[in-house]
């Protein structure tokens, strides 16, 4: 994995990552509401690989690969890592296609392939995380990606198993979106401890 970036934000422009984790703030609210969403729809159908189980499959990949698209514009605007949201939108990308393929064979194969997305999309979300702890509110993005490495593990030793169940990959996409709440959160309050001083303030 290559995990070589581009150079953060000059210290001088501190209103650049101010903006920066603002957009990334929005962008992981989004992501947690996606994610609860997704998670309850996928548990009401995870015991077969319906319809419905079968699109939601290929459609949270794809959702991950168009919020690293987003994320990639803002960060190029303030100088901040992208190469490994590229591997991360090529990743998702794959998996996607993967799953199309994969589904037509029962809920294994789609464990498989997914459990692989979870193992390298994990790694490349715990380098990003480090990458930019400048901003703050990336610890929980570390520790889902270190999870993540460990679920995705698990999810191809299900494959073998008998009975084999969706329900572990909502249960999956529930503690992401709470780790991405946390991260906003977080965020959040990082914004407001190194704000740039307002008018009023500068008149005092």
């Amino acid at each position: 994995m290559n995990t070589s970036s581009t150079a953060p934000a000059p210290a001088s422009a501190p209103g650049l990552a101010v903006n920066d984790a603002a957009a990334l703030r929005r962008l992981y609210f989004v992501r947690f509401a996606f994610a609860v969403v997704w998670a309850a729809l996928l548990f009401a159908s995870a015991d077969d690989l319906s319809p419905l189980s079968a699109t939601l499959l290929v459609i949270y990949p794809l959702f991950d690969a168009a919020c690293a698209v987003v994320d990639v514009r803002s960060a190029r605007a303030s100088r901040a890592p992208v190469r490994g949201l590229y591997a991360n939108i090529a990743l998702s990308t794959l998996t996607a296609a993967g799953l199309v393929a994969a589904t037509a064979s029962g809920i294994p194969a789609a464990l498989r392939v997914w459990g692989v997305w979870a193992v390298t999309a994990g790694l490349v979300q715990l380098v990003v995380g480090v990458l930019r702890r400048g901003l703050g509110g990336q610890w929980p993005m570390i520790v889902s990606g270190a999870i993540s490495t460990l679920a995705g593990a698990s999810f191809i030793a299900q494959a073998g198993k008998d009975n084999a169940s969706l329900s572990s990959l909502a249960g999956y996409a529930t503690l992401g979106g709470v780790f991405f709440l946390i991260s906003a959160l977080r965020l959040g309050r990082a914004n407001r401890t190194t704000r740039l001083p307002g008018p009023a303030d500068r008149a005092v």
